[in-house]
């Protein structure tokens, strides 16, 4: 058994409106937008490991404007994107 960083993939299927929902859910401040301590919340609340990492990587890729947020337009990028962690989006 090799010791080490080990990614965490979660099996789980959500609906797309379903995972928009959950995304909104964890807007505490209600800007519309996720920060990266939001989205680290929210990642933890999937079961996630390194969840802090995860959301800055989520959000250096997904964020499209540069504002260091992932606002409503950048939402189906970011579904897309933990999509690669076991996290399944439906139609």
């Amino acid at each position: 058994m090799s010791k080490g960083w080990c990614w965490q993939r979660v099996e789980a299927t959500f609906p797309e409106n379903q995972m928009k929902s959950i995304f909104r859910a964890f807007d505490t401040n209600g800007d519309g937008k996720l920060s990266r301590k939001e989205l680290k919340v929210c990642f933890k609340s999937f079961g996630l490991r390194f969840a802090g990492f995860r959301a800055w990587r989520a959000i250096r890729h997904v964020d499209a404007n540069g504002d260091g947020m992932i606002g409503e337009d950048e939402i189906d990028e970011l579904i897309k994107y933990v999509s690669k962690w076991g996290i399944i989006v439906t139609p």
